[in-house]
């Protein structure tokens, strides 16, 4: 998968299995891998909200706990305010928050690449697609600690 509309359209699919029962804001995240497979995640909140994870920290993990940290090559992220049956609503691209970006940036060090990142509407066709030394320029990642 290459598309960008179908990795938009695979992180709409995530987010509908977020949890999201404080915030009523779902997301969910899809990672295009080497090979063409697609890794998902949603939110998951937590009555003590500090630990709560971001879509795109769960999808990165999973990619991680496979072994597959450094086979990331592109990332897609959708949000919006949930509807009364848990859809996430919205025709504005949402993109991903500090520490998310932060989360990225390790896997793109430690994949030495400048991943793109594709911000969509949970609703729409709306799409904004960054580099990731866009929404993170001047990044401390592995590479500042000799590590890569």
């Amino acid at each position: 998968m290459t598309d960008i509309s179908a990795l938009i359209a695979t992180a709409r699919a995530a987010a509908l299995n977020a949890h999201a029962p404080y915030s009523r804001f779902a997301v969910g995240a899809a990672l295009l891998m080497e090979n063409g497979d697609v890794i998902t995640g949603a939110n998951v909140e937590n009555a003590s909200y500090g630990l709560s994870l971001c879509a795109e920290t769960v999808a990165i993990a999973t990619a991680s706990a496979a072994g597959r940290l450094r086979e990331i090559v592109a990332i897609a992220v959708i949000g919006g305010a949930m509807d009364t049956d848990g859809r996430p609503t919205g025709t504005v691209p949402v993109s991903p928050c500090g520490r998310c970006r932060q989360i990225i940036n390790e896997a793109a060090q430690m994949g030495g690449r400048d991943l793109p990142v594709h911000c969509g509407a949970a609703e729409g066709d709306a799409v904004r697609t960054y580099r990731l030394s866009d929404l993170l320029p001047d990044a401390f990642g592995p590479s500042d600690l000799g590590i890569s």
